[in-house]
């Protein structure tokens, strides 16, 4: 079996240095669609977009601790873990949890340490939960955990782990907005370290079941984050605690996210589906906690 679960479990964490600046951030930034708000007439000299692309404004989305590093170890690093050896055409990201410990600084050195913390058999795949948690000099920072799942590898009779969905909000949303996505993003966000060629490459697509690449789930993921943070939260993005997220379809470059958003106690509900397929769904089980 590629996946040893009791192996993959009892590793020992490996830890590294990652290192950034506001060049990576402000790559990560414009990766997001940062500087072309469609909502605004002239989008790169707006001030709520320059947050996000001059230097000297620059605060820094919470969503890029996913890519912090150049995206190491990312989701790429969880399958070169001990017990762990499958085909990268059959792997998909799941979903992502975030906890911020603290706000990102623009320009940061710290140590990301990372380990499989769970290992769940569903039957016609597995699923592996890869937790990376990064500290610099003055404390930790943030937790990542990425779901990871891949097809074909399950089926040893593992435990088959939570399955709770959030119930689906009832009402119309609170806030509503439409985010184009560029023909050329896929491109571009995978300049911040994700070079899985399913973004890029039209026959690596084909051959993991794909009529074309497909944009990066994580990006789908900072989008909407973007999106809450402007449209729900002042722009405050300190104001973010956690970003939980499960990628439920995929998004082509050229389409368009339909982001509807509802209020919760200390928090956002999201839901996110593709305008153009009949709000076929992207992102479910959507939870942005705040301050």
């Amino acid at each position: 079996m590629p996946i040893d679960a009791a192996k993959a479990l009892a590793a020992e964490p490996r830890s590294g240095e990652i290192v950034w600046g506001h060049k990576d951030v402000q790559l990560y930034h414009l990766g997001l669609g940062a500087g072309a708000n469609p909502d605004k007439e002239s989008p790169a000299t707006d001030p709520d977009e320059l947050r996000y692309t001059l230097e000297s404004r620059l605060h820094v989305l919470p969503s890029f601790a996913t890519v912090a590093g150049a995206g190491r170890p990312g989701v790429t690093g969880g399958l070169s873990m001990p017990g762990v050896e499958v085909d990268l055409a059959r792997v998909l990201h799941g979903g992502q949890s975030l906890t911020l410990h603290r706000p990102i600084p623009v320009e940061g050195r710290a140590t990301a340490t990372s380990r499989i913390a769970a290992v769940y058999d569903k039957g016609k795949a597995a699923i592996l939960v890869m937790r990376t948690e990064v500290t610099d000099a003055e404390g930790p920072l943030w937790t990542n955990d990425a779901q990871i799942f891949v097809r074909g590898e399950g089926g040893w009779g593992g435990d088959r782990g939570p399955s709770a969905r959030l119930e689906a909000p009832t009402g119309p949303s609170d806030k509503e907005v439409d985010r184009p996505v560029r023909e050329d993003q896929a491109l571009l966000y995978r300049l911040s370290g994700d070079w899985n060629p399913l973004h890029a490459d039209p026959e690596f697509a084909k051959v993991a079941g794909f009529e074309r690449p497909i944009l990066h789930g994580l990006c789908t993921y900072g989008m909407t984050l973007k999106a809450v943070v402007d449209t729900v939260l002042g722009g405050d993005v300190a104001r973010v605690r956690s970003y939980t997220a499960r990628f439920a379809g995929v998004v082509h470059p050229g389409e368009t996210l339909r982001i509807r958003m509802w209020r919760r106690p200390g928090g956002i509900q999201v839901a996110v589906t593709v305008a153009e397929r009949h709000d076929a769904p992207v992102l479910a089980d959507t939870i942005v906690e705040h301050a």
